[in-house]
């Protein structure tokens, strides 16, 4: 292509010279956001998409762990195998009552305790929350241990306590009416102070000249709550309670393993542990990697209808 081009001393006078030709697209992409996440994306491909395509893989072999043994394909036997296992439906009904109940320690509870903690001023408060908050910095090997020690049937601190108050608590960890409870009783104390903090700074972030606004035109302290306070905190109510549905089993996976290895009688077991009885108990690699591909996929659909209905039922103070 050429272009005329006139001479600032001829202006008659005009010269063909040949036009700049345009930068190829794969030039005109900016790469520094690129290189900012390649380090994260990296991390993500090895430790989570890698292992995940190879359990897939492994779902549909039959294998016991050993290098030299062969792996033997069996299609979806595996599957077939699980889903029929008593075991996979009583740990199935044992997580839903962990997510169910630990719902109290991380969303209820923490609300009313971030709601009462605004009532403590200045420093005070800081050193509050931070008290809260120190059991979920402990790990929970120490945590068990404990527990273990303040449930022992001799001289254990709770169970002094109890029999004063006329109460015979024996072997909690070994009582399977009162085993899986003791470990909710545990991880909710535990994970109590991470919900404090998550929703403190929610109730941080609420502008608090609406209270006031509805204050002067008469709204009481209830009404405030209800119609300004808990619409302007739902992002962060869901975000707590998405962690819990999908985290749950997870939180209490070291306190079962720690006091009662999902006994008495699969009292106290749940889907993780499971997958670890499975895979590293009896060494069938197969079963586990075909238990955790169903229950990936099983969150995961939680995961979507949860996400979407928190886009409808959440509220935005734009």
């Amino acid at each position: 292509m050429l272009v005329a081009v006139r001479g600032a001393d001829t202006p008659s006078a005009a010269t063909t010279v040949p036009a700049r030709p345009g930068r190829p697209w794969w030039r005109r992409i900016p790469l520094a956001p690129y290189l900012y996440v390649l380090p994260a994306l990296a991390m993500l491909v090895v430790w989570v998409y890698t292992p995940l395509c190879e359990t897939f893989q492994l779902s549909f072999y039959h294998w016991n762990l050993i290098p030299s043994q062969p792996k033997k394909p069996v299609g979806m036997a595996n599957y077939t195998a699980v889903v029929q296992l008593p075991e996979l439906h009583k740990a199935l009904v044992n997580t839903g009552i962990y997510i169910g109940s630990l719902m109290v320690f991380s969303l209820v509870l923490p609300l009313l305790i971030a709601i009462l903690s605004q009532r403590v001023s200045g420093r005070a408060r800081t050193f509050y929350q931070a008290l809260i908050f120190v059991p979920f910095l402990v790990t929970p090997v120490a945590t068990s241990a404990v527990w273990r020690w303040m449930f022992a049937p001799d001289g254990g601190t709770i169970t002094v306590l109890a029999k004063h108050a006329g109460l015979d608590l024996g072997n909690v960890f070994r009582s399977p009416a009162m085993a899986i409870w003791a470990v909710v009783a545990i991880c909710g104390w535990q994970m109590l102070g991470f919900g404090v903090l998550v929703v403190s700074a929610g109730l941080a972030g609420i502008d608090p000249d609406y209270g006031a606004a509805a204050a002067l035109d008469g709204a009481s302290a209830a009404t405030v709550f209800r119609r300004i306070t808990l619409p302007l905190l739902s992002p962060t109510l869901v975000f707590l309670g998405l962690m819990t549905i999908l985290l749950g089993a997870q939180w209490t996976y070291p306190v079962i393993d720690i006091l009662t290895q999902g006994g008495p009688s699969d009292s106290t077991t749940n889907i993780y542990y499971l997958l670890y009885e499975f895979g590293f108990r009896n060494f069938d690699a197969g079963s586990a990697a075909a238990a955790g591909m169903l229950f990936f996929l099983g969150f995961g659909v939680i995961a979507l209808i949860f996400v979407e209905l928190s886009e409808r039922l959440s509220f935005y103070d734009n």
